[in-house]
């Protein structure tokens, strides 16, 4: 486990792929002292979780859509998308949690790392293999570690045949790849 302290006090920065950088994604704890003195957060009660990756917090009576930066879980369909969202779910729904606030996604989402119980979600959800490290949006070290780990030990997803393991970002250009080939078959004669 990973405390974070510093001499300054202040959060380390870790490696994501983001203009807006990010605080601690590497981190497995985040020390509430550290939390205090290092703002802006987003705080609030998660509402809603919609798979292994994405929640929905109220903040300042406001519901906002959170994608968790630098990871990736199975989606509806693939093998694991169920366990991965149950797992999220026990880890933060009806929580308190803390959001580092990096981006907003093309549709709308805030991403961010998200901390509850002072743990860091994300990382979490990569040590037991519920997630993938998300390569085209983290190089973090920390967490492609946390990802090996997982592997070599077949926690999660990572105990699953090869050929179930497809990566979402696989299988979401896999799906998109066959929708299209289906729009652009010629249709019966009875369509």
């Amino acid at each position: 486990m990973h405390w974070l302290a510093s001499k300054s006090g202040a959060l380390p920065r870790c490696r994501m792929r983001s203009t807006a950088g990010a605080l601690c994604g590497a981190a497995l704890l985040l020390a509430p002292a550290a939390a205090t003195a290092a703002a802006p957060f987003l705080e609030g009660r998660v509402v809603a979780v919609f798979d292994g990756d994405t929640l929905e917090v109220l903040v300042d009576q406001e519901r906002r859509r959170i994608r968790i930066a630098g990871i990736d879980t199975p989606e509806r369909g693939q093998p694991w998308a169920e366990r991965a969202k149950q797992a999220l779910s026990a880890r933060v729904f009806g929580k308190q949690v803390q959001i580092n606030e990096i981006a907003v996604d093309r549709y709308g989402r805030t991403v961010g790392e998200v901390y509850a119980d002072d743990v860091c979600v994300g990382c979490e959800l990569v040590r037991e293999g519920h997630a993938w490290v998300y390569r085209d949006f983290s190089d973090d070290a920390v967490l492609l570690d946390l990802e090996a780990q997982a592997r070599a030990a077949g926690r999660g997803l990572w105990g699953l045949p090869e050929s179930q393991r497809t990566p979402p970002w696989q299988w979401r250009r896999e799906q998109r790849a066959r929708r299209r080939a289906q729009d652009a078959a010629p249709r019966g004669a009875s369509d």
